[in-house]
């Protein structure tokens, strides 16, 4: 563990402290362990943090709370993740409701270049079932990372099926590393930190709670490129990761259904109110998010290189080095100013050469 993972975790365990405050906190004291360090004449100066606050933060357990997580984090090879850390997600980094903190066991990057949720209804038919395998076959060509909840009925159909073609899957969970819910998924969870990984905002001794499973949606929509309904009522979970998912702007898609069937009334909703694109397989999910396999994306890179700018062949060799680099890195591997890369970067993406992402990174067709 690093050292400053003390007062990362800390942070977190002050109480009435959300993250907007705690970012504050830290923005104002000028650090995680000058917080620890203030007087409470220092600490009401913080928006947010008025007199029965300070005297909260100042008498609270939170370190030596975070000292015994510690002990458990280094036990079981969970890694904390604090949004200030460089492998904190950059497609969760823009949202002011994004979690301060995250505990990850698991094995792949959380900043990888596509990702794509896939949720729908805990019962769902045998029809659900099938699209929701057939779905997974078909992502499985552009390299992708799947992310769903590891609850029962869809969520765990896409996890097993990612598994069992080798794609990596994330769990988002809703309680603590210490236990798996439901108890039925732990040899599916115990696969899936070899081969893809466990997130959750939660210390590893809080359980599932009712309140917890909305706020591990928003993290489920937030984390991905791509999110996917495969069946669902008009209203639960589902519904209300696929409403993070447009308020955060991400691409939204659901699979039609009979008009008469319970199981589609969600997601026959969400495309007849424009919340979400109709598709049928991964193919129309590819082409409407502009992922094409390699060897098209490589041809027509060839035949349009020789007509770049020597600035727009030096980007386009940076992002063949650092895939899924930011502007800033791009910036400053350059040596250009930063309104010459944003221009370098506008006209590539019309070229159709690059594809921007979250967090303002860039990728190679």
């Amino acid at each position: 563990m690093e050292q400053d993972d003390l007062y990362k975790v800390a942070m977190t365990m002050i109480p009435r402290v959300g993250a907007i405050t705690a970012r504050n906190l830290i923005s104002y004291c000028g650090g995680l362990e000058a917080v620890f360090r203030a007087r409470k004449k220092e600490l009401c100066y913080v928006p947010g943090v008025g007199e029965v606050l300070a005297d909260q933060i100042l008498h609270s357990r939170a370190l030596e709370m975070a000292e015994q997580e510690l002990h458990v984090l280094e036990r079981e090879g969970i890694r904390p993740i604090f949004y200030l850390d460089k492998d904190y997600p950059e497609r969760l980094r823009p949202y002011t409701d994004s979690p301060l903190l995250l505990y990850y066991q698991g094995t792949q990057d959380l900043n990888a270049l596509r990702m794509v949720a896939i949720i729908g209804t805990r019962k769902p038919s045998p029809y659900g079932l099938h699209i929701c395998e057939e779905l997974i076959e078909g992502l499985q060509a552009y390299q992708v990372i799947t992310i769903s909840g590891l609850a029962y009925g869809v969520d765990v159909c896409a996890h097993r099926k990612s598994l069992q073609l080798n794609i990596p899957t994330i769990g988002v969970l809703a309680h603590g590393l210490g236990q798996i819910y439901p108890a039925s998924h732990r040899q599916v969870a115990r696969r899936m930190i070899k081969e893809g990984g466990l997130l959750t905002e939660y210390p590893s001794h809080i359980g599932p709670k009712r309140e917890h499973f909305p706020m591990r949606n928003r993290i489920v929509a937030g984390l991905c490129d791509a999110l996917v309904v495969v069946e669902t009522g008009k209203e639960g979970g589902s519904m209300i990761t696929a409403q993070f998912a447009n308020d955060y702007n991400k691409d939204v898609f659901a699979f039609p259904g009979r008009v008469k069937d319970p199981h589609a009334h969600g997601g026959n909703y969400l495309i007849k109110s424009h919340r979400a694109a109709l598709i049928e397989r991964a193919e129309d999910l590819a082409y409407i998010m502009g992922w094409e396999e390699e060897s098209i994306a490589v041809g027509v890179q060839q035949q349009l290189f020789s007509e770049l700018s020597s600035d727009e062949k030096l980007v386009v060799d940076l992002l063949r080095q650092n895939e899924g680099a930011g502007i800033d890195k791009l910036t400053y591997e350059s040596r250009m100013t930063g309104s010459c890369m944003a221009a370098v970067l506008l006209n590539l993406e019309f070229k159709g050469l690059i594809r921007s992402l979250p967090g303002k990174r860039y990728m190679l067709m």
